[in-house]
């Protein structure tokens, strides 16, 4: 348990930049993420997301292969997967064939890319599980205007957005363009996908995408408080998880995916008292 959980030299490691750049891309994901989950669990994309960031590990793949900053080429191709997605698989009954579809040639296409570049093996390993030292001054940047981009966007189409997620037939009656949103969601998850893989890697991207949201869904149906709680367990998961790996030198995603998960089953617990403390006292 000692080289799970550590915290020697805590503090050292707190002040180094590249750790201080990997919390504030923590602390900006964990905004949007949070945002954006709860109408992910809502629209029923999870494999949507995770079609996503394997697409995004493509794109991450192709820009190591030829000399981009990963960053850049992990939005092109969680970008790219999005416009798929939506173009061909807007319909529901349709939309996991599709994204199957896509997401093997994709990741068959990232392993072929890994197993060409001949850089250093940390840089192949990173796109699939993250890592805090590949948070650079580019992913900064990157990050916050993709944030900016995406939190604009919800400013302006968060209601019909809702709309649409929660009841998409009425939406649809009464004139919501329910297939432009449709699109402009799947690009917003693509950006956000794409922002999360060089931190927790393409494997676990589902910790930051889809538990927050499923995790806030247990406890309360208002959409003002799943939101406020998906963005909470999002910042917890992300920022606890980075500061928890520091010490012990391990990978983040592992520390991220496993608060994201103890939100989720506390947040199971606290639905199940309140199933039944209704129940005992009717009887």
């Amino acid at each position: 348990m000692d080289t799970l959980i550590s915290f020697d030299g805590l503090g050292e490691l707190l002040a180094l930049p590249f750790v201080q750049n990997a919390l504030v891309a923590c602390a900006v994901l964990g905004l949007v993420a949070g945002l954006l989950t709860p109408l992910i669990v809502a629209r029923g994309m999870a494999f949507a997301v995770h079609g996503t960031a394997e697409l995004a590990f493509t794109g991450g793949a192709a820009a190591l292969l030829t000399g981009f900053a990963v960053g850049i080429g992990a939005v092109a191709g969680a970008v790219l997967a999005g416009l798929v997605f939506g173009v061909l698989g807007l319909r529901h009954r349709e939309r996991d064939s599709v994204i199957g579809v896509v997401l093997a040639f994709g990741l068959g296409l990232g392993v072929l890319m890994l197993a060409l570049y001949d850089g250093r093996a940390s840089n192949k390993f990173g796109l699939l599980t993250g890592s805090i030292v590949a948070v650079d001054s580019t992913n900064i940047i990157v990050l916050a205007v993709v944030a900016v981009l995406v939190v604009g966007v919800l400013a302006v189409l968060y209601r019909p957005l809702l709309f649409a997620s929660t009841d998409p037939d009425v939406a649809v009656a009464r004139g919501v363009p329910v297939r432009v949103l449709s699109l402009v969601f799947a690009v917003l998850i693509g950006l956000t996908t794409a922002l999360a893989v060089p931190i927790v890697g393409a494997i676990l991207v589902l910790s930051v995408m889809i538990a927050p949201g499923a995790a806030a869904a247990q406890v309360t149906a208002s959409p003002v408080r799943a939101t406020l709680l998906a963005v909470l367990f999002a910042e917890v998961s992300l920022v606890g998880g980075t500061i928890l790996s520091l010490a012990p030198g391990l990978p983040v995603s592992g520390y991220v995916a496993a608060l994201a998960f103890a939100c989720y089953l506390g947040c199971r617990v606290v639905a199940s008292v309140r199933a039944r403390v209704p129940a005992a006292r009717s009887s």
